[in-house]
């Protein structure tokens, strides 16, 4: 036990996320294959997930990360599948950049709607947040329903609706992996996690990423 206790690094509070990017800085391999926004992203999801398999899971279509910034810059809304998603992204950043970040799955508008069309909430809600914010810069930031991007596909294929960006991290077994092969082949902007893994966490901590490259933390204000 005493042998545990001392090898407990003596950290201040502060500096925690600080040393744990040093650590998955140190342990994550070869990210020659990413550009530097991309490899921003990825620690920050093995830093929230403390799993480096992301690593080798996390897809980007073409200037992906610049199309997303540039969404951010100019008043985006992220529209999330989860509650919990939406809790886990900056709300400072958000408000710093003039953005806002919503979810509609509590919505008893959007359970109505889901029970009488017999489709999920979450698709529901992605047909809900087209509809509200065709007119504005949108990111989608899934992390929990493969509904949710399949709804997404097939809004962008009939509605000729183009959102900015989607992210789409579902965690599962069921859809999952198609759902997310759908979007890499729908021609929207994308930065995917292929295969089973995923979940609200990712979806919030890739957002965050995004908005961390705008938005300094240390002074609350925008980087220059």
């Amino acid at each position: 036990m005493n042998s545990i206790l001392r090898s407990l690094e003596n950290v201040r509070p502060a500096d925690i996320e600080r040393r744990s990017m040093e650590i998955i800085e140190s342990e994550i391999g070869d990210t020659s294959a990413l550009t530097p926004e991309q490899k921003l992203i990825v620690k920050r999801v093995i830093h929230t997930t403390a799993d480096f398999d992301f690593l080798n899971i996390m897809r980007f279509s073409e200037n992906a990360t610049d199309i997303g910034l540039n969404a951010l810059k100019n008043n985006a809304v992220i529209v999330t599948d989860t509650q919990m998603a939406l809790s886990g992204i900056s709300k400072p950043a958000l408000n710093a950049l003039g953005c806002e970040a919503v979810c509609f799955m509590s919505d008893p508008q959007i359970a109505s709607i889901a029970k009488e069309n017999g489709i999920t909430r979450a698709a529901a809600s992605m047909n809900y947040a087209a509809d509200l914010y065709r007119e504005r810069n949108v990111i989608f930031a899934i992390g929990n329903a493969p509904t949710a991007l399949v709804s997404l596909y097939e809004i962008i294929r009939e509605c000729n609706f183009l959102p900015s960006l989607i992210i789409g991290a579902p965690v599962g077994f069921v859809n999952v992996v198609q759902s997310k092969q759908l979007i890499m082949n729908s021609g929207v902007p994308f930065i995917i996690t292929q295969g089973r893994k995923g979940g609200s966490g990712v979806a919030a901590a890739i957002c965050n990423a995004l908005l961390y490259m705008l938005y300094d933390r240390s002074s609350g204000r925008l980087f220059e």
